[in-house]
């Protein structure tokens, strides 16, 4: 401890790197199995996605709210399943990279999504429901007594 009562930052360090804060444990990747649910997640979120895009244009109001509705179920499923936001953020990349894919045209002139209202609100619903999801997914909390955690 220096004159003024404070601890030197060279002592602080060494005692979080030493004991308690999960701020100062390194950095570890995902294990084998988690990274091959993230994969499938993005796979299954890119059907989704395709599948969506055929479904929402086919039956107007209902197809679109089928279509958002599944993409929903699939993220939340995926943060639940995991136990991780990742969960839900692996399947909202293979949906918009499915759906980005599928929104350009093609050499021939041939597209999916005509520019209509359904086609936007597709668009628009599926991004906004993919970050309320990765929002909302509810994810482990440290142990710990609820009152502070650090003590």
């Amino acid at each position: 401890m220096s004159a003024n009562g404070k601890t030197p930052a060279g002592e602080a360090r060494g005692k979080a790197a030493a004991g308690g804060s999960l701020l100062a444990q390194p950095l570890v990747g995902p294990s084998l199995g988690r990274s091959a649910a993230y994969l499938g997640l993005f796979v299954l979120a890119a059907v989704v996605g395709a599948a969506g895009a055929l479904v929402q244009a086919a039956w107007f109001p209902g197809g679109l709210l089928l279509a958002l509705g599944g993409a929903a179920g699939l993220f939340l499923g995926g943060a639940r399943a995991v136990g991780t936001r990742a969960g839900a953020v692996a399947p909202a990349a293979g949906w918009m990279v499915s759906v980005i894919l599928l929104t350009a045209s093609r050499p021939e002139g041939d597209f999916l999504f005509a520019a209509g209202a359904g086609s936007y609100l597709f668009l628009l619903g599926g991004m906004a429901v993919a970050v309320m999801c990765a929002t909302l997914a509810q994810t482990r909390q440290p142990d710990g007594s609820a009152g502070r955690l650090g003590k």
